[in-house]
């Protein structure tokens, strides 16, 4: 391109110039000829066009030969640009050969991503921004790979120090990381590895964890205080311990294998190759036993060596002191034999194999058996299959499991004890205690005559305590040491104690110092201790005890042999209440009749005559026989009739409850008619329902026949019930009133739809003087129901109540048929009772 253009310039430049020589020679020709002459002009336009022809010619060849060269060049240029091509296709294919991903960075830091970047993407599709991920190693790279390939990275940048690093990708494949400087930039190619590079990496990771590992065990060999030594193929020392080196007083261990130092000398090195040679031809491998001298001692040895591919490895175990102490023990275990077997209990000891190592003369005495059996060291199973064919064992509906349960003690880890029950009737305890170096040692103790004295014991002791525990009276038993040693569930139920206390036998001043928690007295649990810990001559002592819960005890102390003292207690709270109920009661009644007859005699004689004495006047003053009253003395004289009736009816009421109380309200029974009752106790209310607009609805049947009982109080029942019917009542409501009679009895109830009874006030609404008028018309003293009731229960009969607030109350009295022989009236002593809301 850039030839292009310069040819094209100086073409340009050529045709300006011929432009140029022919606009001279045309100036020229139009010159005057004044100013000229003729030959001048034609002589002088030809020179000058010649040139310009001349000049044109050698622009044109410059032209010719400048592009000829340019093209040459342009030529070289383009076959340099195809071998620049090729190259980068080469390096292109050279590059995606292998899955491989080149990363540089320039001056500005900013990295460069070329090659295969699926490499980091796991599998996954890539997208645009695929080959920023690579640098973000801790996306597909394990945690501890990408930690160290950022750490060498910013090194790489930062000091320019290149690193190889073999890595590991979150799905399983193998990396390895190049970082290097290249030119003045930083380099990083990251390559998937082939198999043969990944087996190459992992055999030369398991070289260096081989390595690792034979330095490590060659520093353990070094450090144990065994003489450790490895041989080659023809028997010399290629490598020893630091123990071998102190053993033979060598100065190093290149110097033992230089020298070809021995620990062993010829016999015993004989002594190991014949064992070697039992080993080989199929033999049991043991150690054997040699003596040499090390560091200038002579120690018994324990020679171990094998033989291996390359050669033999060895070790000695110094076993001088274990020689001498075996040798002690052995001395020791003589002189234990020798008294175990003066031991009446019997032993015996088995080894690891479950064989007769050792038994007393206890033992053989106990099952006597042949000594010559015993010497022969039988198992414990063939000793058992023979006591047993002797009959010397008991039965077992399943010998081979309780023969199994038997052995399996060599397989405990602690000592276990059973009994055995022999056909003779002697009691074993069997202790099958484990060895600590294997085995079992069995101790056979015969504790028949201390069982048979202990269940003798035991049995009069539950028979003694559970005789004291079936008594309802507290017992307990102290010492002559003051303590408790004795007590029945009763006595720890009265005081409170725990059983952990009376296990422990407190003492006295301790069991009294819990017992007055609840019987505060103090002169009394004075006398008491004397009793038990007196010093003086010990007597019998009886004692009341009175408990904060009111509960009475008599106390009684009795001395016993050998120092001991019973202690019995009696619960006398309920005579004793009796006695006191009795007591206050009698005194009660005797005041109670002496009131009732002071309140009755001072109503009859003072009240009742002074009102029958008004009532009379103002009837006289409201039939206006003395004299004509005008209207408001008549409105007065109205009220003073309706008060004094009110007054009237509650005198009468609590005269009649009094005369209950005292027994002598005998009632007057008679054939009653009841529909004739209730139109009575109806027409004694008709003027008080229509005052306060109440309706009145009656339900009895025409045929519902007579009934024995006091008319009188009949009505007097209805009376209230209506009365109070009507008082509870708003204008505008009805009261019911209905009698049945079934085969049984005859039911009266009265209805009201009035306000109701909250559940509180339902449970008093039959006490006297209890009067609930709140919210309502009615006013009364609160005997109304009362005296319903005592009426109704004077008949034998029962009142029943049915009301809810908001919806009315309903009374039922029950009036049996069947009149009893003896009434007996129930007594109601709650004059002193008064609550008036």
């Amino acid at each position: 391109m850039r030839v292009g253009r310069a040819a094209q310039l100086r073409v340009g430049v050529g045709i300006l110039a011929l432009f140029a020589a022919g606009a001279a020679f045309a100036e020229m020709q139009d010159v005057p000829a004044a100013h000229a002459p003729r030959e001048m002009h034609g002589v002088a336009g030809l020179a000058v066009f010649g040139g310009l022809v001349a000049f044109a010619v050698i622009l044109a060849l410059l032209y010719l030969y400048e592009r000829a060269r340019w093209t040459r060049r342009e030529q070289d240029l383009v076959a340099a640009l195809n071998l620049l091509r090729g190259a980068h296709d080469r390096a292109e294919m050279l590059l995606n050969a292998d899955r491989q991903v080149v990363i540089t960075w320039d001056e500005n830091s900013e990295p460069v991503i070329e090659g295969d970047v699926g490499i980091a993407l796991n599998g996954e599709r890539a997208v645009a921004d695929s080959a920023r991920r690579v640098l973000a190693f801790g996306a597909w790279l394990m945690p501890a790979d990408a930690q160290a390939v950022e750490a060498a990275l910013d090194t790489l940048l930062t000091r320019g120090i290149g690193f190889t690093l073999d890595l590991r990708t979150q799905s399983g494949r193998n990396i390895d990381a190049q970082g290097r400087t290249v030119a003045g930039r930083a380099l990083l190619r990251l390559r998937e590895t082939t198999s043969e590079r990944r087996e190459i990496s992992e055999l030369r990771i398991t070289l260096d964890e081989t390595r690792r590992g034979l330095s490590a065990l060659a520093t353990l060999l070094d450090a144990i205080p065994q003489p450790v030594w490895r041989r080659n193929r023809d028997g010399g020392l290629a490598w020893v311990n630091a123990a071998y080196v102190t053993a033979v007083e060598a100065a190093s261990r290149e110097a033992v294998i230089d020298a070809g130092m021995e620990l062993l000398d010829r016999p015993a090195r004989d002594t190991i190759a014949r064992e070697e040679a039992v080993v080989a031809a199929g033999g049991p491998r043991r150690a054997p036993r040699v003596s040499a001298v090390m560091s200038g001692n002579r120690r018994v040895l324990d020679v171990y060596e094998t033989v291996l591919e390359g050669g033999r490895v060895g070790m000695a175990v110094d076993v001088s002191e274990l020689e001498s102490v075996r040798a002690d023990l052995q001395q020791q275990m003589n002189a234990n034999a020798r008294t175990l077997d003066q031991l009446p209990t019997a032993v015996a000891m088995f080894d690891v194999g479950q064989r007769l190592i050792f038994h007393n003369a206890a033992y053989r005495a106990l099952w006597d058996l042949d000594p010559a059996f015993l010497d022969s060291r039988p198992s414990d199973g063939e000793i058992l299959d023979l006591l047993r064919s002797q009959r010397k064992l008991e039965e077992h509906a399943d010998f081979r499991t309780w023969k199994h349960g038997v052995l399996a003690a060599y397989r405990a880890a602690e000592a276990h004890q059973a009994w055995w029950y022999l056909p003779d009737g002697r009691t074993l305890r069997v202790v099958a205690d484990p060895n600590p170096q294997g085995g079992l040692t069995y101790l056979f103790e015969d504790v028949s005559d201390r069982l048979n004295a202990e269940s003798r014991y035991n049995a009069l002791r539950r028979l003694q305590a559970e005789t004291l525990d079936t008594l309802a009276e507290p017992v307990a038993v102290f010492g002559a040491d003051g303590r408790l040693h004795l007590a029945n569930r009763a006595f720890t139920t009265v005081w409170r104690l725990d059983p952990e206390m009376v296990d422990a036998k407190p003492h006295v001043d301790s069991v009294i110092l819990r017992c007055k928690a609840f019987a505060p007295a103090e002169n009394q649990w004075l006398d008491i201790r004397d009793a038990v810990v007196g010093l003086e001559a010990r007597v019998a002592l009886a004692r009341r005890i009175e408990m904060v819960d009111g509960t009475v005890l008599d106390c009684a102390t009795q001395p016993l042999p050998e120092g001991a003292t019973l202690l019995t207690l009696i619960d006398v709270t309920a005579s004793v209440n009796v006695e006191r109920m009795l007591i206050e009661k009698n005194e009660a009644l005797e005041k109670a009749a002496e009131l009732r007859d002071t309140f009755v005699h001072h109503v009859s004689y003072e009240l009742r005559s002074p009102l029958t004495n008004i009532i009379g006047f103002t009837q006289l003053l409201g039939d206006e026989t003395v004299g004509a009253l005008n209207t408001r003395q008549r409105e007065y004289a109205d009220h003073i009739m309706r008060s004094s009736g009110s007054l009237l009816v509650m005198i009468n009421d609590i005269l009649d409850l009094a005369s209950i109380d005292a027994g002598s309200l005998e009632l007057q029974r008679e054939d009653v008619d009841v529909h004739a009752t209730v139109e009575a106790a109806v027409r004694g209310l008709e003027d008080r329902l229509a005052e306060a607009r109440i309706g009145l609805s009656v339900d009895v049947p025409a045929d519902i026949g007579t009934v024995r009982a006091d008319g009188k109080r009949i009505r007097q029942i209805l009376f209230n019930l209506l009365s109070n019917a009507v008082g509870f009542s708003d204008p505008g409501q009805r009261v019911e009133i209905a009698a049945r009679r079934s085969s049984r009895d005859l039911v009266l109830s009265v209805r009201d739809h009035g306000v109701g009874m909250s559940p509180e006030v339902r449970e008093l609404v039959f006490n006297r003087f209890e009067s609930h008028t709140r919210g309502t018309r009615h006013r009364g003293v609160g005997l109304g129901l009362s005296i319903v009731r005592s009426f109704v229960e004077l008949h034998g009969g029962r009142v029943e109540l049915e009301t809810e607030q908001g919806v009315g109350t309903c009374v039922t009295c029950h009036f049996p048929l069947q009149v009893p022989d003896e009434p007996q009236p129930e007594r109601r002593p709650e004059l002193s009772r008064i609550s008036i809301a």
